[in-house]
């Protein structure tokens, strides 16, 4: 059973920054697309970043895009999200989670596995 365990949110001024992380275990980590995705409340579910089974290549939402660097370290079965620039437009709950394969990557459908999420909250 693949587990997902997501980290280091907390509350941060406009401007700040914060590091998540998301340490996996019961799947062969380095072998799946990662993926980022942010729910703010009453809203949908929204994709954030992804990378890579080897993290060669990355992919941010055009509201991130800039400010936030998503990446893993196979070794250690964890990915990251460096979260720079922080705006109060970006508190959410923050999902890391894990591929079902290499399509739909920008979207919840894309993922079969999820953390339980971490709030990040963003004060003006």
């Amino acid at each position: 059973q693949v587990q997902l365990v997501e980290s280091g949110g907390g509350l941060v001024q406009a401007g700040g920054s914060l590091r998540l992380s998301c340490a996996a275990s019961g799947r062969t980590f380095s072998r799946y697309f990662m993926g980022w995705f942010r729910q703010a409340p009453g809203k949908e579910r929204e994709f954030v970043a992804r990378i890579s089974w080897s993290g060669d290549s990355t992919y941010y939402a055009d509201s991130v895009k800039g400010r936030f660097t998503i990446s893993r370290d196979n070794a250690k079965n964890t990915v990251y999200l460096q979260m720079n620039s922080l705006k109060p437009e970006d508190t959410a709950v923050y999902y890391c989670a894990t591929a079902r394969a290499g399509t739909y990557l920008e979207a919840t459908r894309g993922y079969d596995y999820w953390g339980q999420g971490t709030q990040v909250t963003v004060s003006s």
